[in-house]
């Protein structure tokens, strides 16, 4: 709206006197069209890597702006990268990283290749996604197919919620991906389940292991889940690839499966 493109060039204008600033990356609702009336505006602040150092050395890594802001409740909500940041950002970013890039618009750049970078930030190529089903039905079998059935056996009524949450976060994961969508945040699940393809029944056994947690509802999507995208994954082999993507995550200098 036009109100958050004047407050978005004041900002540009504002931050394009520093000589550390590389560019400006205009994200989110206002990036992608879908503003409301009193949206913030959503940016990546890229500096140099000097700048970028010294901003980390001192925890500061976000932040808001209200200068020279002229609409109710508005701000810009900053983010800071350096061209490093961007770069990996496309090597290795997880999911809400490469959500956030997703329909953004740089509209500043001191350098072409931020332009080239952020393009590439929000693309996953066909391997990766695959990957992320079969670690993500892995993480749906071991927390459904055995904590849960552990935190009933003992009474257990926390593990019964970590491992209910855990399983249902992990399922609609591999739907997400199955779709090739990113997921931009856990508060963002309980819509996108529902905005993919899955099979009939999918989010029916989904909703009841998220609103009646037992080990006869995560059976049930579980089984929902390895009609669809199992492809016969075992006991062992998911086994297997639960301990490398969580408790070897430390050693491979990776993230568990539910932050990629």
């Amino acid at each position: 709206m036009e109100h958050q493109e004047r407050a978005l060039a004041a900002y540009v204008a504002q931050v394009q006197k520093d000589p550390d600033t590389l560019g400006l990356v205009l994200v989110g609702s206002v990036a992608r069209g879908s503003e409301r009336e009193d949206s913030d505006v959503d940016v990546y602040l890229v500096v140099t890597r000097e700048a970028f150092a010294l901003a980390a050395a001192e925890d500061r890594w976000a932040w808001v702006d209200r200068r020279g802001l002229d609409y109710p409740g508005s701000y810009i909500d900053v983010k800071l990268a350096d061209l490093d940041y961007l770069r990996t950002a496309v090597a290795r970013g997880d999911d809400p990283t490469r959500a956030s890039f997703a329909g953004a618009r740089v509209v500043f750049s001191r350098t072409a290749e931020i332009d080239e970078l952020v393009a590439a930030i929000s693309i996953v190529d066909d391997a990766a996604w695959a990957n992320r089903i079969r670690s993500h039905v892995a993480q749906a079998h071991l927390h459904g197919g055995y904590f849960l059935r552990q935190a009933e056996e003992h009474g257990d009524p926390f593990l019964l919620q970590h491992a209910s949450v855990h399983l249902t976060l992990a399922a609609a994961r591999a739907a997400l991906a199955a779709a090739h969508r990113l997921m931009p945040g856990p508060k963002y699940i309980h819509a996108l389940v529902r905005g993919v393809p899955s099979p009939e029944g999918f989010v029916a056994a989904w909703d009841r292991v998220v609103e009646h947690p037992s080990a006869e509802s995560a059976a049930a999507l579980i089984a929902r889940l390895d009609e669809w995208l199992g492809q016969g994954q075992s006991a062992d082999e998911s086994l297997s690839v639960f301990i490398r993507d969580n408790e070897l995550a430390w050693l491979r200098g990776t993230v568990p499966a539910e932050y990629f």
